[in-house]
């Protein structure tokens, strides 16, 4: 029988988020997407609905809303916070200045937000599924968009911007 909605997680072993809701998107374009994370909304959200998702809940609040929500997205309607639609907003604003982290791609904002979480360049790689040199690669480049010279700095960016998100369990 198909399936009309796709619940999935940001955080999965080897995968990005974001790299799953574009291949889903890819694969099977009518699919709805509702992300159910634990990641709070401020960067993440954004994020998953410009890769294609249709809705984005935290788990906290997906004990009284989720029947809501997966009704919502298969019929074909977005699921978001108000936060998020405004954060959307103000994004879509010619005037709006682009903060360095927004220009970090999905998987590099994934490895900034393990850097700052005081992850090794190894252990990073370990959690996703990735050589010790391609996450390298990633760290010069996200202090290189971040206009950084060194992971203190990129921990004093991240606690001033509030971006310092729980790991993965």
């Amino acid at each position: 029988m198909p399936f009309n909605v796709l619940v999935t997680d940001l955080s999965m072993p080897g995968r990005c988020g974001m790299e799953l809701i574009r291949q889903v998107k890819d694969e099977v374009p009518k699919l709805a997407i509702l992300v159910l994370t634990m990641h709070e909304e401020d960067e993440y959200a954004a994020r998953a609905i410009r890769a294609g998702a249709l809705g984005y809940m935290t788990k906290e609040a997906a004990g009284s809303q989720l029947v809501n929500a997966i009704r919502r997205v298969a019929s074909g309607r977005p699921y978001i916070s108000m936060e998020v639609a405004e954060q959307l907003a103000i994004e879509a604003m010619p005037t709006h200045e682009k903060l360095p982290h927004t220009a970090l791609s999905d998987r590099e904002f994934e490895v900034f937000n393990l850097l700052v979480n005081g992850k090794s360049v190894t252990e990073i790689a370990t959690v996703l599924h990735l050589s010790a040199k391609t996450v390298s690669t990633h760290k010069t480049r996200i202090l290189q968009k971040m206009q950084s010279s060194s992971l203190a700095d990129l921990v004093r960016y991240a606690v001033a911007h509030e971006l310092l998100l729980p790991l993965r369990k």
